[in-house]
């Protein structure tokens, strides 16, 4: 397997959570000292991994058949590597970029930042 194919996998194990509402993928995904962080309603957020996973129910959006997220860019450089991903869920698009390191053998999301358009 590439490297940059070993960095997807925590990258689709993060939009899974997002598909299923599940937040076993994203612990499954991040470090367990990862941090989201963006901007909401004008306000920085700041949230660490367990506070990120209190934002999944357990169950998919009403409206998850017509959401859509892709990754639009992956670098790998040793052991760590950048990705960007686009998330439209309905009428909201989110641009969420990556830092990943490989931490025993295994790629991991270090920390999330997020912009909503």
């Amino acid at each position: 397997m590439s490297a940059i194919e070993d960095v997807l996998a925590p990258l689709r194990a993060y939009a899974q959570g997002h598909a299923t509402g599940d937040p076993a993928h994203h612990r499954r995904a991040f470090l367990p000292t990862a941090h989201v962080e963006g901007l909401r309603d004008g306000s920085f957020v700041s949230m660490d991994l367990d506070e990120f996973c209190t934002l999944f129910t357990g169950s998919p959006a009403e409206d998850e058949a017509e959401r859509t997220r892709t990754i639009d860019q992956v670098h790998v450089g040793g052991t760590v590597a950048t990705a960007t991903m686009t998330l439209r869920h309905g009428e909201v698009t989110f641009t969420d970029m990556f830092v990943l390191l490989r931490v025993d053998g295994e790629w991991r999301i270090a920390n999330k930042v997020f912009h909503r358009h």
